[in-house]
């Protein structure tokens, strides 16, 4: 069929051509911006998942939404070799200038833009120049009491706009701890205050815990809605439905077998998607069509993400990986993988830390560790070949 056709996107954050299965998430979202807008209670979210969930597509489906009902937003992507304030700030400075466009006079709005010109200078933010604002106080230096000096007077001049402010930060778990415990704190004095400030978060599955030993209050402060794989009826129709308005449809044994070779993860079901539609010469897709455009997938998945996530580890962080991947696709205890290795606990303990701080495994709950992206267990041994097992007296781990 034609390529020029081809309607599935199967690429990183990008929207899918239908948004299939996180109605009930957007619903919520959408409550949540409006309640704020309005100056009621809402409650910040932080949307955890694996790799390839659409974690992502979800933070700019919110983006969206916000911006349909008139609202504010700042939208970054952490780099964990940055402060927070660093990254941060520019997209304030980005949300008060929109601010300012709204042309409602006011000393709120310059007492806003002081402080994040105090803010600036004192965390070496790059903002650029601020050509008014009151003289503001000066920064402390104390990223929880200068946030959240910062968040409440940006807060006070959306509430005088009749506007909400909404910040959304993918891979947030990569904010350094110190940074989170700040951005939570502020954000609970936010709430405290029903200042109309939203955050919507998004990262890893290990992000839960990472915020708990931040702050215990975290908890309480954010809803953590999963985002998993979608459900059957959700993943026939983001597989099916963007092929059926271009006149195509799928033989029903080719739609289970894609579904069952996805494991129904929205990028997957763009990836095989994609392949289904060219190696189809017609419509129906057949089961044929199915298991061509599989090898296919699988070899550009093995060629682009898998093998350049494996080219980041080093030789003991793959052994270890490896050891993970021979039991399977589940999250699997630590003391097996170690056992595996021929390695104590203690002494393999710090190689599966390298590997979540890498983002190439997380641990759903104390004693178990699990890959971040689905399929890559199969990628492991189906590629790499077994180390000898280490010894567990006379061998450093590392």
């Amino acid at each position: 069929m034609k390529a020029t056709l081809n309607p599935y996107n199967p690429g990183a954050g990008v929207p899918p051509p239908e948004l299939a299965g996180r109605d009930d998430l957007i619903e919520q979202a959408r409550v949540a911006v409006i309640r704020a807008k309005t100056g009621r209670a809402a409650k910040s979210a932080i949307m955890l998942g694996l790799r390839g969930v659409g974690k992502t597509v979800m933070l700019n489906a919110v983006e969206a939404i916000a911006e349909e009902q008139g609202c504010q937003t700042a939208l970054l992507e952490i780099d964990p070799d940055k402060p927070l304030a660093q990254q941060l700030a520019p997209q304030l400075q980005h949300t008060l200038h929109r601010l300012d466009r709204m042309k409602k006079a006011g000393a709120d709005l310059q007492k806003a833009f002081a402080s994040l010109r105090s803010f600036g200078a004192m965390f070496k933010a790059s903002i650029g120049e601020i050509e008014f604002g009151l003289a503001g106080p000066a920064a402390t230096g104390d990223l929880t009491i200068d946030l959240t000096e910062l968040l409440l007077a940006i807060g006070e001049a959306a509430k005088k706009r009749e506007t909400a402010i909404v910040l959304l930060i993918d891979e947030i778990q990569y904010v350094q701890k110190g940074d989170l415990s700040a951005l939570i704190m502020a954000m609970h004095k936010v709430s405290q205050r029903q200042s109309p400030i939203l955050l919507f978060g998004a990262g890893l599955p290990q992000l839960a815990k990472l915020a708990g030993d931040a702050k215990s209050y975290a908890e309480r402060l954010f809803d953590y809605p999963p985002i998993g794989p979608l459900s059957d009826t959700g993943a026939r129709q983001a597989l099916a439905g963007p092929a059926e308005r271009e006149g195509v449809k799928y033989a029903s044994d080719a739609l289970d077998f894609v579904l069952e070779q996805t494991g129904r993860y929205p990028f997957f079901l763009q990836v095989w998607g994609a392949h289904c539609w060219e190696a189809a010469a017609k419509s129906p897709i057949t089961l044929a069509d199915a298991k061509k455009a599989s090898i296919a997938a699988t070899a550009a998945l093995d060629e682009g993400i898998f093998k350049v996530r494996l080219a980041r580890l080093t030789e003991r962080q793959r052994s270890y990986a490896l050891a993970m991947a021979g039991f399977g696709p589940e999250p699997v205890h630590s003391s097996d993988v170690a056992n595996q290795l021929g390695l104590s606990l203690s002494q393999a303990a710090p190689i599966r830390d390298e590997l979540i701080k890498k983002g190439m495994a997380y641990s759903p709950e104390r004693g178990l560790i699990g890959f971040t992206v689905p399929k890559f267990d199969d990628y492991m041994r189906r590629t790499c070949t077994p180390k000898p097992p280490g010894r567990r007296k006379g061998k450093s781990a590392g």
